[in-house]
C-alpha cells in the first residue's frame, strides 16, 4: 500500500482515531492502535468511540484519552451528531483524524472539525471528505474478503508505522477481575476444573444464533465427561436466550445474572476461563486477545472477514448451497447453516482445545 506519511514530513502532535462501531471490530483494531502508539509515542492520541465500547478499550495504554459519541434516542438527533461532535473536536485542534470507521458520518465529522489531515479508506461515497484517500482492496466492484484485522493494519502501516501483527490485545481492570473472582468463589468454582463460558447471543441478528438447546447438549457433555464448570453469560436483550441454555441443561450451570455482568466483567470472565463457546460475535475476540481457547459456530457470515491465524480457535461450520448469505434473518426460513452444525461437532472441537491446555492459572 502506498504510504500517506513519510519520515521527511512533520509528525502529528495530536491524533484522533475514529473507532469502528462493533465490539469485535474494536478488539480487532488493537494491533493497529499499538503500532500507532509506538510510532507516534510523543503524540496525544484520542479515541472517539461509542459509549458501550469504552469498557473494551480501558485500561489500555494505546491512548491518552477516550471521548464518546453522544447518546441519541432519535434518528433526527443523529443528523446533528457530526456538527456537535465536530465542534467538540475542533476545540481540541487535532492534526490528524485516522478513520478506522468506514462511515460517511465519521468523515463528515472530521471535515467539520477542521482537522488538517483526514485519513481513511476511500469508500461509501466519502472520498471527497478525505485528504488522504486509501483505496480498499477490491475484486471487480466488490470488496475483497480480507480479515478486519488486516484491513485496519494496512491503513495504519500507510502512516509510516511498522506493519502490525494479527495479535490482538486487551487489558482487564482490577475491579472487574476481582468482581468476577468473587462471583466464581461464591458459586464454589475453583481452578481445579475446566471453566467453560458460553455466550449464546449475537447482536447481528437471529441468523447468527446456534440453537440454545445445542449449547446445552455440549455443556452437559463437558460437565459429565470432562469435569467442567459451566457459566452462561449474555449481552443486552439476550437474557431469555441464556436462560434457555441453563434451563435445558441437565447438569448444573451458572447464569451471570442478578446482577448481570458488565462488559468489563465479561472481558475478565473470558480472561479467566479455559474455553469460550460462542457464535460469530464480539466476545470471541476477547478470547483471542486474552490467549484463551475459543470455539466459534459460524452460520450466515463469511469466516474470511474475521479470520486470523489464532491457533487456539476452532471455527465450526457446514457448507450450504445458499450461504454464507450475510443476512440478519434467514431469507429462506430454514436456517440450515446453523441447524446443520451438530453438538458432536462443537463438543469434539472443544475437547481438542481443552486437551492442549490444563485449567487456567
Amino acid at each position: 500500500m502506498k504510504p500517506v506519511h513519510s519520515p521527511s514530513q512533520p509528525d502529528p502532535q495530536r491524533i484522533v482515531v475514529f473507532m469502528p462501531t462493533w465490539v469485535g471490530d474494536v478488539v480487532m483494531a488493537t494491533p493497529g492502535l499499538r503500532a500507532l502508539r509506538n510510532r507516534f509515542a510523543d503524540a496525544h492520541i484520542t479515541l472517539l468511540t461509542k459509549a458501550n465500547t469504552v469498557a473494551v478499550l480501558e485500561p489500555g495504554t494505546w491512548m491518552n484519552e477516550i471521548i464518546t459519541w453522544p447518546k441519541t434516542n432519535s434518528k433526527a438527533a443523529k443528523w446533528f451528531e457530526p456538527f456537535t461532535v465536530g465542534r467538540q473536536l475542533k476545540s481540541k485542534r487535532y492534526d490528524w483524524a485516522v478513520l478506522l470507521s468506514n462511515s460517511f458520518r465519521s468523515a463528515l465529522t472530521a471535515k467539520l472539525a477542521g482537522i488538517k489531515r483526514r485519513i481513511g479508506y476511500d469508500r461509501d461515497g466519502r472520498g471527497w471528505l478525505l485528504t488522504d484517500r486509501i483505496p480498499p482492496r477490491r475484486v471487480g466492484r466488490s470488496f475483497e474478503k480480507v480479515s478486519t484485522v488486516d484491513y485496519f493494519n494496512e491503513m495504519i502501516s500507510a502512516l509510516d508505522c511498522a506493519m502490525p501483527t494479527q495479535q490482538m490485545e486487551l487489558a482487564v481492570a482490577d475491579d472487574d477481575a476481582k468482581a468476577v473472582e468473587s462471583r466464581l468463589c461464591a458459586w464454589g468454582i475453583d481452578q481445579c476444573h475446566p471453566l467453560v463460558v458460553i455466550n449464546p447471543g449475537a447482536s447481528f441478528g437471529p441468523s447468527k444464533l446456534w440453537p440454545p438447546e445445542r449449547y446445552a447438549e455440549v455443556a452437559d457433555q463437558l460437565v459429565r465427561n470432562d469435569g467442567a464448570s459451566v457459566v452462561v453469560t449474555f449481552g443486552p436483550g439476550e437474557r431469555e436466550l441464556a436462560m434457555r441454555v441453563c434451563k435445558t441443561m441437565k447438569e448444573r450451570s451458572y447464569l451471570v445474572d442478578d446482577p448481570p455482568g458488565t462488559l468489563g466483567q465479561l472481558k475478565a470472565l473470558i480472561g479467566r476461563c479455559d474455553l469460550l463457546l460462542n457464535n460469530d460475535t464480539g466476545p470471541r475476540h476477547f478470547a483471542k486477545a486474552l490467549d484463551r481457547n475459543v470455539v466459534t459456530v459460524f452460520g450466515s457470515t463469511h469466516v474470511e472477514w474475521t479470520q486470523t491465524d489464532y491457533a487456539k480457535e476452532r471455527s465450526v461450520r457446514i457448507a450450504v448451497d445458499c450461504g454464507p448469505c450475510q443476512k440478519k434473518v434467514c431469507p429462506l426460513g430454514h436456517h440450515k447453516c446453523m441447524t446443520g452444525v451438530t453438538s458432536e461437532m462443537v463438543y469434539d472441537a472443544s475437547v481438542e482445545l481443552l486437551k492442549q491446555s490444563g485449567p487456567s492459572n
